[in-house]
């Protein structure tokens, strides 16, 4: 369930914001940006909100794309399954506010410049660059073979680092062709777009696949390559 917190402030995805941190570090958090809206992205949404409401005057920012707000409309705070808190208390001053952004269009969260990257998912997804103070990592959630992500690496001088998901192992890579994930197999073909060395850290391994995705990647050659690792501190 992925959730990285940047700068203790904003939330990158919200997959486990509620599990994760404790209730003075979520009070922090008031703006959240989504890549899609796949529930282990979005599932701790309505705690989070729940934990934090009425902790401060302002409203809790959702940062996403216009199919991303719309699903979440529609399927989680719609007062069926959860509480619409876009008009709780009121319409005026909700608890929840959702700001849609545009493809490649940054939005600026908390001194933040996000860059919303199209990638190919089952449901339309972004992968972000983020920068700050003259650093830029460019971070993707879940894709399968993509383009313009690395086109956009290739031409950002100040970039640190790419974190890009490898979900499956290679003897399920059917599996990922359909659901438009990468295995280390297809993440080597998508490393051949990268005209530069830049580290690489992974996320979103699928827990079956986990040992499977570690022995696969220890056999690459020529690239800084690490796991990104729950409760970790990175620094760019």
């Amino acid at each position: 369930m992925t959730s990285l917190l940047i700068n203790d402030v904003v939330a990158l995805d919200a997959g486990s914001l509620s599990q994760a941190l404790s209730l003075e570090e979520q009070s922090r958090v008031r703006n959240i940006v989504l890549s899609h809206s796949h529930s282990d992205h979005t599932n701790s949404l309505p705690f989070f909100v729940e934990n934090v409401f009425g902790d401060g005057n302002t409203s809790i920012d959702i940062h996403a794309g216009p199919a991303t707000v719309y699903a979440l409309r529609k399927h989680l705070f719609n007062n069926a399954t959860w509480p619409d808190f876009t008009r709780i208390p009121n319409h005026l001053l909700p608890a929840v506010r959702f700001k849609e952004f545009a493809d490649e269009m940054p939005i600026i969260v908390e001194g933040v410049s996000f860059t919303p990257i199209p990638v190919n998912h089952a449901v339309p997804t972004h992968g972000f660059l983020i920068e700050q103070d003259g650093a830029a990592v460019l971070w993707s959630s879940d894709t399968g073979p993509t383009d313009r992500l690395w086109e956009i690496a290739n031409r950002t001088r100040n970039l640190r680092a790419i974190c890009i998901e490898t979900s499956f192992g290679n003897d399920l890579q059917g599996i990922a062709d359909i659901s438009l994930h990468l295995t280390p197999r297809s993440l080597r073909r998508e490393l051949k777009k990268l005209n530069r060395p830049v580290p690489l850290l992974i996320h979103h391994l699928k827990p079956p696949c986990v040992e499977t995705i570690h022995r696969e990647l220890e056999r690459f050659e020529g690239f800084e390559l690490a796991f990104l690792e729950q409760d970790r501190t990175y620094e760019f």
